[in-house]
């Protein structure tokens, strides 16, 4: 019995531990939000953005210990002070951990404000960004951001839940956005909703006399001739691969025809020429490819050619991901009222809403329907698909070619 209460009571404080240090990076977090928008704190946090040129070496080492004293000794010592009250008021010793591991930011902060213990900050290591930004925790490619991209996003120190909750993990204002299938239900609610968060788009549609709203630029294209448009990709800082066809009950040679070379091998050709412009490396924390591949990955969509095309296209962006030089997000949606799907019965700017509020929350799969199996399915459909060619697949050689699929006409 009495093992019994020793080992409850343990695993009760191995939680209090674990709740307090995600209760330490919240309060390093908060207090970093309030150096953006408190103006007792925002000279202070300035010495800390100044302190860097773009490849996150020192502009000088007296500016880099000026920015230690007064931006990070002090966010430190708050979480050390936050974390020992807490602490103290509840008397629970696994909430001692929170301190404990405050002090392991204070301790080398103070040094660094020294001119000591440089190699200790790892967010702000000098060089080339060498991964993507990480999703649930905030590597050197994700902090950079912060610093290079948008400073009013970005925030977390380690673990991003202040940005996912208030969906800073992406910021998309300024950024040049090219979406394919632009004159179609969703690719019009795209194109309305990134205009309202900043964005620049660019409507890539395959219908020239379609009208977009003065402020959209417009790419016309063809299908089969995607190697046109690489000079305007280079431009561009994400692009929506949304366009596709529903031959619905078609079975002929030519359906199958159509279906693949729509759905699948024009999306790919794009995919790869989009991957290609991340040539710099600034390019693997700002550059993003979305891809709508729809439900119909892991659902019935009572529409077969449109099922595998899709199928195949969702299962080689799976295996594309393990290597690709950016974030690749998935459009996992369900059915919404367009010209492919009449019958729909969601709302395309719902749609399209819910779209730029899950990535701004950096959801890398982003489903948004009204079949709840697709929440259950669809993550362990993915998860399985990644193990599998993890295991059974190697990386490509550096330097070595892309063989781009053909049209066939």
């Amino acid at each position: 019995m009495n093992f019994n209460l020793l080992s409850s009571d343990f695993l009760i404080q191995v939680v209090l531990s674990i709740v307090s240090v995600v209760f330490a990076e919240l309060v390093r977090d908060t207090y970093h939000l309030a150096g953006h928008y408190w103006q007792p704190l925002q000279g202070f946090h300035n010495l800390h953005h100044k302190a860097y040129r773009r490849d996150l070496s020192m502009t000088s080492l007296e500016a880099y210990k000026k920015a230690q004293q007064f931006n990070d000794v002090p966010e430190s010592s708050i979480m050390v002070g936050a974390t020992a009250l807490v602490a103290g008021l509840f008397q629970q010793y696994g909430l001692w951990a929170g301190c404990l591991y405050a002090l392991v930011f204070l301790i080398p902060a103070v040094a660094r404000s020294q001119g000591l213990m440089l190699q200790t900050d790892l967010t702000h290591k000098p060089g080339n960004l060498t991964e993507i930004p990480s999703q649930w925790s905030v590597n050197r490619t994700y902090h950079w951001r912060h610093h290079f991209d948008q400073g009013n996003a970005y925030f977390c120190g380690y673990l991003p839940i202040v940005d996912k909750t208030l969906g800073t993990c992406l910021s998309l204002k300024g950024k040049m956005v090219g979406i394919t299938g632009a004159s179609g239900a969703l690719g019009q609610a795209l194109i309305e909703m990134l205009l309202q968060q900043g964005a620049k788009p660019i409507a890539i549609t395959t219908n020239p006399d379609v009208q977009f709203n003065p402020e959209v630029s417009q790419l016309y294209w063809q299908v089969g001739e995607e190697e046109a448009l690489k000079a305007r990709l280079e431009k561009m800082d994400i692009l929506i691969l949304n366009h596709g066809v529903n031959v619905y009950g078609d079975r002929s040679p030519a359906a199958v025809q159509k279906s693949y070379e729509v759905n699948t091998f024009s999306t790919l050709r794009l995919m790869e020429l989009f991957l290609g412009t991340v040539t710099e490396s600034s390019h693997k924390a700002i550059k993003e490819l979305w891809i709508n591949t729809s439900e119909a990955e892991v659902n019935p969509a009572f529409s077969p050619l449109y099922e595998l095309s899709k199928r195949t296209l969702g299962n080689l962006i799976t295996l594309r991901r393990l290597d690709a030089p950016c974030i690749i997000r998935k459009l996992v949606l369900g059915p919404f009222k367009s010209q492919l799907n009449p019958s729909g019965v969601m709302s395309a700017r719902w749609v399209a809403w819910a779209v730029v509020a899950l990535a701004k929350r950096d959801f890398r799969n982003i489903i948004v329907t009204i079949n709840p199996i697709t929440y259950i399915a669809f993550p362990i459909k993915e998860f399985l698909n990644a193990l599998y060619f993890q295991l059974f697949t190697k990386r490509a050689e550096i330097g070595q070619p892309i063989v781009m699929i053909g049209a066939v006409c």
